[in-house]
């Protein structure tokens, strides 16, 4: 895209604050900062929204849950967590509730850099803004009760259009390419979160029942030791 990616960084440690936004700022991307929550509210109802969130979660006033889910009744714009609490707890209940990637502090900045540039060029590169109004689109799949719409982003039950992440969505397409295929965990992971992904396979495990409360009708099937398999209805 023409004009530089817009980030929002939201981070109540102010030395860690203003360290992150240099680096992301050298790193080419336009960046925002906010020192609480409460600074968050108001820029919620703005016209223009970033094209990436990275949310603290323990903050004093208002914190990263909280603010993850308020910016999820707008849009499906994607957000990383960053904290320094009980990692594996946060990590799950971040991604439970629609976070797209997780840092643990401490970490090195250029590490949140690398994560950042490449979930907006997996996000955006193809012109596809998450935010973006409805639109018709030509490319819909029936499966089961089901439309998928791999150019708009979009799924759809009847006339309902659900409310789905960055990596809800990115799984189901790639179900969909590999149709009727058992899919290892490792190969789930390398498509969706990339080949540096840090962590474990349980990310994955999470998204597929964050997917199946969301899809309850999607023939996705557990085979059982080894992955998962969108069967061929």
């Amino acid at each position: 895209m023409d004009t530089p990616y817009l980030v929002y960084l939201v981070d109540d440690e102010t030395n860690l604050l203003e360290l992150l936004q240099s680096y992301l700022q050298n790193a080419g991307l336009q960046v925002r900062a906010f020192a609480n929550g409460t600074e968050v509210l108001s820029v919620l109802e703005e016209e223009q929204q970033p094209h990436l969130w990275i949310l603290d979660i323990m903050m004093p006033d208002i914190d990263g849950y909280e603010l993850l889910r308020l910016i999820r009744q707008k849009s499906n714009v994607p957000i990383i967590f960053i904290s320094a609490r009980d990692q594996d707890v946060d990590k799950i209940i971040g991604l439970e509730l629609g976070s797209d990637d997780y840092l643990a502090k401490p970490f090195l900045p250029r590490e949140l850099v690398i994560r950042a540039k490449k979930l907006l060029q997996r996000i955006y590169e193809n012109g596809v803004n998450p935010a973006a109004p409805s639109q018709t689109f030509q490319d819909w799949v029936t499966i089961g009760p089901y439309m998928i719409s791999e150019k708009g982003r979009q799924v759809k039950e009847g006339e309902e259009l659900l409310d789905l992440t960055t990596k809800e969505f990115e799984l189901i397409i790639y179900l969909l390419h590999n149709q009727g295929m058992a899919l290892n965990r490792e190969q789930i992971l390398t498509s969706i979160w990339g080949e540096d992904y840090i962590g474990s396979d349980r990310a994955v495990d999470d998204l597929v029942k964050r997917i199946r409360k969301k899809m309850s009708k999607l023939p996705l099937e557990t085979v059982y030791g080894f992955g998962y398999r969108l069967t061929r209805t």
